[in-house]
């Protein structure tokens, strides 16, 4: 099956960046101004960041930003905070890092570039249970707080006839399936948790949810063959899934029935935010900004840069938002 590494000119940043080192991330005094893929909230004071080269910064204003010891040079994707202190991040050479000091420090618990396998979002479901998932239908499962990591593969997020190829080469050339299931599964690009239900949005349309901790799979219905980049429930019971051309849908059954929202772009959609008061932000690429009130009907501006926008995090009343040229605040007022 013919691949290409996310379809679009922000997955050719975001896996082109990656390349390849474990020494430490160099220290940039212009680094909050590099590529940046990822911005969270860890605490009402305290904001983290990252992107390429393994920068890792740190804000207590959204405006102001201090970067980390970090040791990897490999592009972090995402980021992900159980609590305060105990976080995670994810990115290229299928590197992990760890946290307990509130991202002060970071501890390397995986990296494997041989592999050839960027990982793009994860999820920890207590203090030892999480997986990380990315590129070519690469899923990690630890049970251990990241100490250790486990492969998985999950046929069932394929249809019947290439499940019934893949099982068939599995009895008849062991070696060749273990090759075959990555040009197969399509790349995970997110994973949201709602309801004590999982859920993973990526390529070719794929959406699924899981109640078990990712450990089976159920696939939503198909409501179009191109990538999704982000899912999350914004507004009561809306959940938005955002992807390329502009491709935005919402469900208000969990996830069962998708309904096509119509905005004036083509952008590739990236982030989804939600402010305190519930209003609806969804990140593009050309400087795209998409606005709602209840995230079924969005106004659309653009920032004069054209700069994409890829996450973004609402803090002190200001939408802060990781981009292709760096960390910004974005007067959405």
């Amino acid at each position: 099956m013919n691949k290409t590494i996310t379809s679009c000119l922000l997955a050719l940043l975001v896996l082109m960046t990656g390349k390849v080192w474990a020494n430490d991330a160099e220290m940039q005094p212009l680094a909050s101004k590099s590529l940046m893929l990822d911005v969270i909230k860890v605490n009402s004071e305290t904001l983290i960041a990252a992107g390429e080269r393994g920068h890792i910064l740190t804000s207590n204003d959204g405006e102001n930003w201090q970067q980390t010891a970090v040791p990897t040079q490999s592009t972090i994707n995402k980021l992900f905070f159980l609590n305060e202190q105990t976080g995670w991040a994810v990115g290229h050479d299928s590197v992990i890092l760890h946290t307990t000091d509130s991202g002060k420090s970071w501890q390397l618990q995986n990296y494997k570039p041989e592999l050839e396998r960027p990982l793009f979002d994860l999820m920890f479901f207590d203090a030892n249970n999480g997986i990380a998932v990315g590129a070519y239908g690469f899923m990690y499962r630890t049970q251990d707080g990241g100490k250790t990591w486990q492969e998985e593969y999950h046929l069932e997020l394929l249809n019947e006839d290439d499940q019934l190829y893949l099982e068939d080469l599995k009895l008849e050339d062991p070696e060749f399936y273990k090759e075959e299931i990555g040009s197969i599964l399509p790349h995970f690009n997110a994973l949201y948790m709602h309801q004590n239900e999982l859920f993973l949005a990526g390529e070719i349309g794929l959406m699924a949810k899981s109640g078990d901790w990712g450990k089976t799979w159920q696939l939503l219905d198909e409501v179009y063959i191109g990538s999704f980049f982000d899912i999350a429930v914004v507004k009561g019971n809306v959940m938005l899934a955002a992807g390329l051309r502009g491709n935005l849908f919402y469900s208000e059954d969990n996830g069962t029935q998708w309904q096509h929202v119509e905005i004036d772009s083509i952008a590739l959609l990236n982030g989804i935010v939600t402010n305190d008061n519930g209003k609806v932000f969804v990140l593009a690429n050309a400087g795209v900004l998409l606005a709602s009130d209840d995230g079924k009907q969005f106004t659309l501006t653009t920032e004069k840069d054209g700069k994409a926008l890829i996450a973004g995090v609402w803090f002190n009343d200001k939408l802060v938002v990781a981009s292709e040229v760096g960390m910004k605040v974005l007067d959405v007022q």
